[in-house]
């Protein structure tokens, strides 16, 4: 892209030739004309692990569906109706628009009716009695006045006007993405805190039950004091970690009721019941690096503005240069209001002027350096959102394969570790091994439960950050209502 200040201020010759060409047969626009950045992205992802996953467009537009919870679809449309910071995105839309209509109304001619009334008299110590001294006066009718876009300054304004406009439209997608993102979140962090206080609780009666026994043993000789309290340490430290969890659970449903524009304690009950966290259904694709320029909101809503700023650029230009205006009224001026449809009482106007700033002390040239330096940080702030896009998606890609590793080694470990209990118990009662062999394996247990609980969710977490890193949950066609 070639940013600069436009063409060098003409001489007045010039000038006032270029007035007559432009008038005749179209108008010059000073300034850059925006070209759209060509901003280098890879051929395909460097992540080996992606090659795993099966190429082709990934179908994210309602990527939640996916997942198969009902309940979940139906929260990611209350939050669409209900969420404020969705709203308040909506109305920076509509403030983009009512922009945009006053900077397209310049294009057009000011148009104002008038109208007076007046009763005068006229003093007599100024002129001799002549008769009645007081009269009427009514005058109405129109005046207009249009500046004559010579120079495409109200051409730029509107070019930037649609560019912010379509900016704004780009945030709100980006503010739903977002949105999705975070309910989706949210819903999973209740799902996955309700399954790890589960395995906390079955956990909690493994211990106590063996407590139970070691109490028995204890009161028939068959076990010491030491392993009564061992067991009461391991039954209570576990039971301490259930508060956090479900203090956790609770900070997570009140969360999404915000997210849904609700009371935070709104949802308790309709999510008491435990699910399971939610898990996407089929394979996932993932399209090429260079689909993500065209996707995500955020990349295009950059580039929309940098169009915009670069637009300021020949509003600023045309400064240098003089505005011609056209103006003109016509009008009934009566002393007799019963005149006032009589075609001789009219009177009008028409002509022209301009204005042009001849010596300003450097002051326009430095609002033109000003919105080149402008735009400049424009497209810089339009190639780090590239990049950090590109980084978002590599990055939580190799996330969501690493963690699903991770989980199925879990769930090894957690089979392994039930086993590991039940086996360690019958050799307890039966007196082959000492009850710290029972309480190891029982603090396996929970820890590998625990893990895996978490390991499950973070799964589900790293999949919807792929969703968001790849723009998904927004369509072109559907777009917000505004009044």
């Amino acid at each position: 892209m070639k940013i600069g200040s436009g063409p060098a201020p003409l001489p007045a010759p010039r000038i006032a030739l270029l007035l007559c060409a432009s008038l005749a047969s179209g108008c010059i626009t000073v300034g850059p004309d925006y070209e759209t950045p060509e901003t280098k992205v890879p051929d395909k992802w460097q992540q080996a692990i992606v090659e795993e996953m099966k190429s082709g467009e990934p179908d994210i537009m309602r990527w939640w569906e996916s997942f198969g919870d009902p309940q979940l679809t139906g929260y990611m449309e209350r939050a669409r109706e209900g969420n404020p910071g969705l709203q308040e995105a909506v109305a920076r839309l509509r403030e983009a628009r009512a922009i945009r209509a006053i900077a397209a109304g310049e294009r057009m001619p000011d148009i104002n009716g008038l109208g007076a009334a007046e009763r005068t008299r006229t003093s007599e110590d100024f002129f001799p009695p002549t008769g009645d001294r007081t009269d009427n006066i009514y005058d109405y009718g129109v005046n207009a006045r249009w500046e004559a876009d010579v120079w495409g300054r109200v051409r730029r304004l509107v070019e930037s006007a649609d560019a912010n406009l379509q900016a704004s439209l780009e945030s709100y997608r980006d503010v739903l993405v977002l949105l999705y993102a975070q309910v989706a979140l949210a819903y999973t962090d209740v799902r996955t805190s309700q399954e790890r206080i589960n395995y906390i609780r079955g956990n909690i009666k493994t211990q106590r039950d063996a407590l139970g026994l070691v109490q028995d043993r204890n009161k028939a000789g068959l076990a010491s004091d030491l392993e009564v309290r061992q067991a009461e340490l391991n039954l209570y430290r576990t039971e301490a970690f259930l508060p956090t969890l479900q203090a956790r659970l609770t900070a997570a449903i009140n969360q999404l009721g915000v997210l849904l524009g609700e009371p935070p304690s709104a949802l308790h009950g309709e999510l008491a019941e435990r699910k399971q966290v939610p898990k996407a259904r089929g394979d996932f694709k993932v399209g090429a690096p260079g689909d993500l320029v065209r996707r995500r909101p955020d990349i295009r809503a950059a580039e929309r503005a940098l169009a915009a700023q670069t637009a300021r650029i020949g509003v600023a230009t045309a400064e240098l240069y003089p505005r011609f205006n056209i103006n003109g009224n016509f009008s009934i001026l009566t002393s007799n209001f019963d005149d006032g449809a009589d075609w001789d009482n009219r009177n009008w106007a028409f002509g022209g002027f301009f204005t042009w700033n001849l010596f300003d002390g450097g002051r326009i040239r430095g609002l033109i350096e000003v919105e080149d330096a402008r735009t400049e940080q424009a497209l810089e702030r339009y190639e780090q959102t590239v990049l950090e896009a590109l980084e978002d998606v590599e990055t939580s890609i190799s996330d969501y394969a690493r963690e699903q590793q991770r989980r199925d080694s879990l769930s090894k470990s957690v089979f392994a570790a039930e086993e590991s209990v039940r086996l360690v118990l019958i050799l307890y009662r039966t007196g082959l091994t000492d009850f710290q062999n029972v309480l190891d394996m029982q603090r396996s247990l929970f820890e590998q439960q625990d893990q895996y609980a978490d390991s499950d969710g973070i799964v589900t977490v790293n999949l919807i950050r792929i969703y968001t890193a790849l723009g998904g949950g927004w369509d072109p066609a559907d777009l917000p209502e505004m009044e």
